[in-house]
C-alpha cells in the first residue's frame, strides 16, 4: 500500500512541475487485481464490527442506554461479552443528548464495572472561542480530531442516532447523506459506531429491524441492527431478549436475555446496570413475536388520547386524534383507543367532522356543548370507521345507517 502511496505522491509531484498534466475531474476506479481481500475485524464477533455503524432500537423503557454502556464497560477492561468471548480492550466516546455524564452515564458504567480511565464524554464543541451544544450534523470532523489525539477509541456512542442528521430524518436522501460522515469516521479510526434509537409504533409481527423509527435508511446504512424488546416467556413472566435484526457482514439470528437491575456503584450512587442470561436462539421476528404490542402500544395510545378529551365538551375527532398520529400510531391502534375508552360520537354539520368526547358526562339534563344539527351516535349504537382500508362495525348490529352518519376514520 505503501508503495502505491509513493508512486501516487510522485504523479502529483511531477504534476505540479509540469512534467504532465493533472487528471482531469471525474469518477475514479479501482480495479479488483489492485485490492487485498480483507476479513471483517470484530469487537463483539458477529455484533459488533470494528469500522463499521451499528444501530441499537427498540421501545422506550428497555433500556437501550444501559444496555449501549454495558457493552461500553466491557470494552475499557477488555471484558468478556455474553457469548463468553473476550474483548480487546480500548477506549470509548460517548455523547449523548438525552442522559446527564455525571448522575446518569458515568454511575452506569460504573455498575457494569467500567474503567472510568478509559470514559470519555462529548460535552460540548468550542467555536470562535465559544462553547457550544455537540452537534452531531455538524461537528463530526472536530470529533474525529480529538479521537485521534486520545488514540485507541474502540466504540463511539451515539445517542440517540437521529441527532446525526440535520434534515427531515424520514427522508431517505437526507438521511443516507447525514449518515455518511459517521460511516467515514469509523472507517478511519476503525472503531465501533453504535447509534441508539427507538422503535415506532405498530407493526407487531413485522420485520423489527424495520421498525426503526425514521427513514428506511437508517437500517439500510447500518451494517447490524440490533433490538431490545420485551416479552413473555413459557412461564407467562416478563423476559427481555437483545436480538440481531439484521446483519449484512454476520449471522442475522439469535440473542440473549438480559436483565436490568439496580445497583449502587458508589455510595450514595444509584445506578441501572445489565445482567445478561442465558443465549436464544431464533430470528429476531419469532423472538419478538410474543411481544404484547397491544397491552403495550394500545395502553399508550388510550392514554393520550384520554388526555385530548373530557367528558364535558365535544372535541373535534380529527384535533384529537392529531398527537397520536404524531406519535406513531396507526389508524387501527387510534380507532381500537377509541373503543376502549367508549367515546361518544357525534357528527358534525354537512360539511364538519366528527365529534368525540369521553363517557360519564356528570349532568346528562344539561344542554350538551356539540355542533349545531349534529345527531348523536354512539360506539354501542352501530358506528362504523375505516381502519386501514375498511369498515369495522361494531356490535350490537344494527340497521346500516346513511352514509353521511358512518364514521370514516
Amino acid at each position: 500500500m505503501s508503495a502505491v502511496l509513493d508512486k501516487s505522491a510522485l504523479a502529483v509531484r511531477a504534476a505540479l512541475d509540469g512534467a504532465i498534466p493533472m487528471p482531469a475531474d471525474g469518477v475514479i476506479l479501482v480495479n479488483g487485481n489492485d485490492l487485498t481481500p480483507e476479513p471483517v475485524r470484530w469487537l463483539w464477533p458477529d455484533w459488533l464490527a470494528l469500522g463499521k455503524l451499528h444501530i441499537l432500537a427498540g421501545a422506550p423503557g428497555q433500556g437501550k442506554t444501559t444496555i449501549a454502556l454495558a457493552v461500553a464497560a466491557t470494552v475499557t477492561i477488555g471484558g468478556r461479552w455474553p457469548d463468553r468471548s473476550r474483548c480487546e480492550s480500548g477506549n470509548i466516546l460517548i455523547w449523548s443528548g438525552e442522559d446527564d455524564p455525571a448522575d446518569t452515564l458515568l454511575p452506569r458504567l460504573l455498575a457494569a464495572g467500567a474503567d472510568r480511565k478509559r470514559c470519555y464524554f462529548v460535552s460540548g464543541t468550542r467555536i470562535g472561542g465559544e462553547v457550544q451544544p455537540f452537534d452531531p450534523a455538524r461537528d463530526m470532523a472536530a470529533l474525529e480530531q480529538q479521537a485521534i489525539a486520545i488514540g485507541g477509541v474502540r466504540l463511539l456512542v451515539v445517542d440517540p442516532v437521529v441527532s446525526a442528521v440535520a434534515g427531515d430524518s424520514h427522508k431517505n436522501t437526507e438521511v443516507r447523506r447525514a449518515l455518511q460522515p459517521l460511516v467515514d469516521l469509523a472507517a478511519r479510526l476503525n472503531t465501533a459506531v453504535l447509534g441508539i434509537s427507538h422503535f415506532s409504533k405498530g407493526g407487531a409481527g413485522t420485520d423489527p429491524a424495520s421498525r426503526v423509527v425514521g427513514s428506511i435508511a437508517f437500517t439500510a446504512v447500518a451494517r447490524v441492527v440490533l433490538v431490545a424488546a420485551k416479552v413473555k416467556g413459557d412461564d407467562g413472566e416478563d423476559r427481555r431478549i437483545l436480538a440481531r435484526g439484521k446483519s449484512n457482514i454476520g449471522p442475522d439470528d439469535g440473542g440473549f436475555e438480559y436483565h436490568i437491575d439496580q445497583t449502587e456503584p458508589l455510595p450514595g450512587i444509584q445506578a441501572s446496570c445489565i445482567a445478561w442470561g442465558q443465549s436464544v436462539t431464533g430470528t429476531a421476528r419469532e423472538l419478538l413475536a410474543e411481544q404484547d404490542e397491544q397491552g403495550q402500544d394500545g395502553n399508550d395510545a388510550s392514554d393520550l388520547l384520554r388526555a385530548e378529551l373530557t367528558a364535558d365538551c365535544w372535541t373535534n375527532a380529527d384535533a384529537a386524534c392529531q398527537p397520536l398520529k404524531d406519535a406513531g400510531f396507526t389508524k387501527k391502534q387510534i380507532w381500537n383507543a377509541s373503543k376502549k375508552l367508549r367515546i361518544e360520537r357525534k357528527k358534525g354539520g354537512m360539511k364538519d367532522g366528527w365529534y368525540w368526547r369521553l363517557p360519564g358526562r356528570m349532568d346528562p339534563s344539561a344542554p350538551e356543548d356539540s355542533p349545531e344539527g349534529s345527531e348523536g351516535s354512539t360506539f354501542e349504537n352501530g358506528e362504523s370507521t375505516e381502519s386501514s382500508g375498511w369498515l369495522e362495525p361494531s356490535a350490537p348490529p344494527v340497521p346500516s345507517p346513511a352514509l353521511e352518519d358512518v364514521e370514516v376514520f
